[in-house]
């Protein structure tokens, strides 16, 4: 009769234990397309005395996923060891492995499901969250500098470049001609040419001298022209960088070709906005503005831990800090952490050919230990009806 009575409940003890970790499998399956999510194992073990099964916990799969590309551009995988670190509005830390990333209204990196702030490196070093809301546009820069190149024909009494657009300190375009005019006709070859500057209103902001070589190229002495332009409270000079003496990278002036003088404004900008930006292997964020100009923003801080599997999960991709563990933070690509992949997520990490397998097992498992109590039940009906019997 104990004997009897100890099977059924071991029986009992088994279904429970099968439905606990179906429940386990049943969560992986579900968030087998969660980006970033680890699954998890069920570990059963006996309970003392041969009192039948139970589980004994779960342990996560610490397996990294998959990378996948995105089509977008703030999406990031991490390629190695470590988490993305996030923060609420109450300054809790969280960690995940789910690079699912974008920019608020105020310039701030959020992962697009929480919209926790995204944590990570300034260019000056501090580290607090990712935020571009002061690059976002590049202030106004005057021009300074402009470099002619090209053939000026000797043969030729002028030569003129227009439309040659300029900048003043407050992002202000100016339109400036160039004209140059021989002064040696009777005898081109020797170079020698006056050069003025003008405005739209055809005002003169500058004039000087250049002078070619028989050979065609700048005598030392003669190869810039400067003007200065009245634009805002102080005078903006203004070089024109003809090129380099007995050099052929800048202006020629060889007899026979024919004339391809141009100009190229080689710095000053309006106010400029951002046009995209993306996250190299290193964390980065490279960010591109509308004139084509890029600069390096902010950096990714990862997080790593002695013991992961000690992570707690709240989500489905979010983790707390184990109690008795500290987070090691750093930068990708750096002593223990992994590379950033741009334009990509880490996709979960769970295997379904394996969930299948383990759900065949599990259900085999509930279904003899069903048979079991089945068993045993009849056997204590037999027992009670041959007692009433007797």
């Amino acid at each position: 009769m104990p004997s009897i009575m100890q099977a059924l409940y071991n029986s009992v003890s088994g279904l429970f234990s099968f439905s606990q970790t179906l429940n386990t499998i049943s969560n992986n399956v579900s968030n087998m397309n969660t980006p970033g999510f680890r699954g998890s194992d069920s570990f059963m073990e006996n309970v003392l005395d041969d009192d039948g099964s139970k589980v004994a916990g779960t342990g996560y799969n610490l397996s990294e996923g998959q990378i996948q590309q995105t089509s977008t551009s703030t999406d990031v995988a991490i390629d190695g060891k470590g988490f993305f670190i996030l923060q609420d509005a109450q300054g809790n830390t969280y960690y995940t492995r789910s690079g699912q990333f974008e920019f608020n209204e105020q310039g701030q990196l959020i992962d697009s499901v929480n919209k926790y702030v995204v944590q990570g490196y300034a260019t000056d070093g501090s580290y607090g969250p990712i935020d571009i809301s002061s690059v976002e546009k590049l202030p106004a820069q005057a021009t300074t500098s402009i470099s002619m190149t090209g053939n000026v024909d000797p043969s030729s009494p002028s030569d003129t470049v227009n439309n040659v657009t300029v900048y003043d300190a407050e992002g202000n375009a100016h339109v400036l001609t160039v004209a140059l005019t021989s002064n040696t006709t009777a005898t081109p070859s020797t170079g020698s040419w006056n050069v003025s500057v003008t405005d739209a209103s055809g005002a003169t902001l500058g004039s000087g001298e250049i002078r070619f070589a028989t050979d065609g190229t700048l005598q030392p002495g003669y190869t810039t022209v400067t003007a200065s332009a009245n634009w805002g409270p102080t005078a903006q000079a203004l070089t024109f960088n003809f090129g380099t003496a007995g050099g052929l990278s800048g202006t020629t002036a060889f007899l026979g070709n024919p004339s391809t003088l141009a100009a190229q404004v080689k710095d000053g900008h309006g106010v400029v906005g951002l046009s995209s930006e993306s996250f190299d292997t290193t964390g980065t964020l490279q960010l591109t503005y509308s004139d084509g100009e890029t600069k390096a923003g902010p950096q990714l801080a990862l997080a790593s831990f002695q013991d992961e599997s000690n992570l707690q999960m709240i989500q489905g991709n979010l983790y707390l800090q184990p109690l008795t563990q500290t987070a090691q933070v750093g930068r990708p690509s750096s002593t223990v952490f992994g590379k950033i992949d741009g334009g990509s997520l880490e996709m979960s990490n769970v295997d379904l050919t394996q969930e299948l397998a383990d759900m065949i097992v599990i259900q085999r498992g509930y279904q003899a230990s069903s048979r079991v109590m089945t068993v045993s039940s009849d056997m204590l009906q037999q027992l009670y009806d041959s007692t009433r019997g007797g």
